[in-house]
């Protein structure tokens, strides 16, 4: 592999503000001889296939043979380090880089890392995505992988956060360590890297120049190397999640704006789901908190479609209890979406919207009522795990790591204790086409004044955002989503001033309703001709087939 070596030629023991011990020749030779055989050839032809760039093979090593191999050896323990595998693989810099790489995501799925630990994978991915961004790297990697990297760097980033704000919990001497620690895995870097793999890979360009039609016909890959372009394209999504992650749902969507969630026919996400369906969630967690319900609607609406029609052909994933949770969750906000804009439903496929009444009715009716304790229940369930990026207090070590999520929670709960007194306001509303402002007070036990800017609330909040379909997905015109619109005027009269009311009936639209259909057919046509079956070789891969 053709690489540069000068940005991560620093070495970690001379930076390191953990002490550790160093190992000799003797112990490496040790447990190098202590490597079962089987994942030593495993070594051997993977480092072979990635030099060769036979993109069948590695993904195969890479997503089955790695994950059999885990659960035959090493179920609840560690890979051998990167120093024990070296001369299997020639010492080569970047594919070391990249075995370490997997070697800690394994470590984090399987056992609980350590302050070393922690920062030993920070200090892998800095290297790592030097390689990328400033190297000649002229690789071929499957964009599984790819994701996969730019989901566990933004993962890891998470639990970094979560773990230093459980000071209680650790012993002085750690607390010590992580003091000098506080440039490894912070925000302003983690998004920096992501934007440098946006800038560099050029993505936001190709995406503005068709809409992403050439990167989903080559599905990525080219003459040349997929590896930055690739990142560049994920890291988007991963730019949004950790804009969202830290509440900044604004930069979120225009983070992801190159990508437009609502063209299926040109989004090469759908070809990922882990990216598609995590690019789908924090769309629509974004939109609710923006309180752009209409658009949350549609973009629920199209993931959990998607998520219908993927799901049998994933049983067999590592991700699939995943993604059904992560279904489930965003069932959750659909019906958060459904009870505080009830015309939303207009945006929903049959499929869906039968799928939420079994699961969600009665809680939607409940919201409805404003109970608050079911829009707690299901938020708390549904939303993404906030972090807060920030050091814990080191003089009086306490336990913040729930601060950011009961910070969320109450800015969201807030916004449902206002619309608890218009609920009430709306269902007198139904029972009339037209009432006086003086009754409707009478009924509210209010006065003129108060129930007239009620009134005024209540019609704001059920005016949004929605997004036009096309420009900037943060955009949008200004809509109804209430199921009740009224106005206030003058009876000539008796000089009342009345609230006219116009009900607002949710109706399906058979246009929107056929297109989306016709879309879905397109793509499962076109997925259908392009695949093809992966065949495997490598004896290392056939022995787990």
């Amino acid at each position: 592999m053709e690489h540069s070596k000068a940005d991560a030629a620093r070495s970690w023991k001379a930076r390191d503000p953990v002490e550790g011990e160093t190992r000799d020749a003797r112990s490496l030779q040790m447990e190098f001889a202590m490597v079962p055989e089987m994942v030593k050839q495993f070594m051997g032809y993977f480092y072979r296939h990635i030099r060769e760039r036979n993109l069948n093979e590695i993904f195969s090593m890479y997503d089955v043979t790695f994950t059999k191999l885990s659960d035959r050896f090493f179920k609840g323990t560690n890979w051998p380090s990167a120093d024990v595998i070296a001369e299997l693989v020639d010492h080569d810099h970047v594919f070391l880089l990249l075995y370490k790489e997997m070697y800690f995501r394994h470590m984090y799925a399987t056992t609980q890392p350590t302050l070393r630990q922690r920062c030993e994978s920070w200090e892998n991915y800095c290297n790592l995505f030097r390689v990328i961004l400033h190297g000649n790297v002229n690789m071929q990697l499957p964009n599984e992988w790819l994701w996969d990297m730019v989901d566990e760097f933004i993962y890891q980033f998470q639990s970094w956060c979560q773990y230093r704000l459980k000071p209680s919990r650790m012993q002085a001497q750690e607390l010590e360590q992580l003091k000098a620690c506080d440039n490894v895995w912070n925000v302003v870097d983690v998004t920096n890297y992501l934007q440098a793999l946006v800038d560099k890979s050029g993505i936001v360009a190709e995406l503005k120049a068709d809409g992403g039609q050439a990167l989903k016909e080559s599905e990525g890959y080219g003459p040349h190397s997929n590896v930055l372009r690739m990142l560049g394209y994920f890291s988007l999504v991963g730019l949004q999640r950790v804009h969202s992650l830290i509440g900044d749902y604004d930069s979120g969507l225009k983070a992801l704006f190159p990508i437009v969630l609502q063209n299926p026919s040109v989004l090469y996400a759908t070809k990922i789901p882990g990216c598609n369906i995590t690019a789908h969630y924090y769309s629509a967690f974004d939109y609710i908190m923006l309180k752009r319900y209409n658009d949350a609607s549609k973009i629920l609406n199209s993931v959990l479609t998607y998520v219908a029609r993927v799901k049998s052909f994933l049983r067999d994933s590592s991700q699939y209890d995943q993604i059904l949770k992560k279904n489930e969750q965003m069932y959750a906000l659909l019906a958060i979406v459904v009870a505080l804009a009830p015309a939303a439903q207009r945006n929903l496929d049959e499929q869906v919207a039968t799928m939420l009444r079994e699961k969600h009715q009665d809680k939607i009716a409940q919201m409805a009522r404003g109970v608050e304790a079911v829009y707690d229940e299901l938020f708390s369930y549904a939303c993404p795990k906030f972090v807060a990026p920030r050091a814990p207090d080191f003089e009086s070590p306490t336990d913040t790591s729930q601060s950011a999520y009961l910070q969320q929670l109450r800015l969201f709960l807030v916004e449902i204790r206002q619309q608890q007194y218009l609920a009430t306001i709306k269902q007198y509303l139904k029972l009339y086409t037209s009432i006086s402002l003086q009754k409707l007070a009478q009924l509210m036990q209010t006065d003129e004044s108060s129930i007239r800017t009620h009134m005024m609330t209540l019609k704001s909040q059920t005016m949004q955002k929605e997004w036009a379909g096309e420009g900037d997905a943060t955009e949008g015109t200004w809509v109804n989503s209430g199921d009740v619109d009224f106005y206030v005027d003058v009876d000539p009269t008796t000089g009342n001033e009345m609230v006219i009311v116009t009900e607002t009936v949710v109706t399906k639209r058979q246009g929107d309703f056929l297109a989306r259909h016709i879309l879905k057919l397109e793509e499962i046509q076109r997925d259908l001709t392009l695949a093809q079956p992966v065949q495997t070789t490598n004896p290392a891969a056939a022995a787990y087939a």
